[in-house]
């Protein structure tokens, strides 16, 4: 059963991790994942059960910002292709237009990929309906204001 008080997402958007001070990243809603991915570069185990990162916010401009994060879990994780990997999970708050949520995250690297981050199932369930035939439904970026 649907519920109607979904809201309706694209299948890209402008999303935000507030508490690592990141806003309007552009992120792919994919339904085949389960988890969200974002794309970290220079990750390393501080020995204390966090990592630090660089999580790259545009792949043309190189901008990135050093992250710090307390380690949620390991996992391995299957791409879409079958090869299996080893990845961190962090947990931070993901929000969506007006929904704002505690999410866990595994950082790899993406750059081969065109978006920097992936939203999966976990982030979106009970909360969003995703529409493939249109993106940024929640605002462009343009609309948004910047920080």
């Amino acid at each position: 059963m649907v519920r109607k008080d979904k809201r309706i997402i694209g299948w890209r958007e402008y999303v935000d991790l507030p508490e690592w001070g990141i806003r309007h990243l552009k992120a792919k809603i994919d339904t085949g994942a389960k988890s969200c991915s974002v794309h970290g570069e220079d990750i390393k185990d501080l020995g204390d059960g966090r990592i630090s990162f660089y999580l790259v916010l545009d792949k043309k401009e190189k901008r990135r910002k050093r992250i710090v994060a307390e380690v949620a879990r390991q996992g391995k994780v299957k791409s879409s292709i079958g090869v299996r990997t080893r990845r961190y999970y962090v947990e931070t708050t993901l929000k969506m237009g007006p929904v704002v949520r505690k999410v866990k995250i595994n950082i790899m690297g993406r750059e081969e990929m065109t978006f920097r981050m992936l939203i999966g199932r976990t982030a979106i369930e009970d909360e969003f309906l995703v529409d493939v035939d249109h993106g940024y439904l929640l605002g462009n970026k343009s609309a948004r204001k910047h920080i």
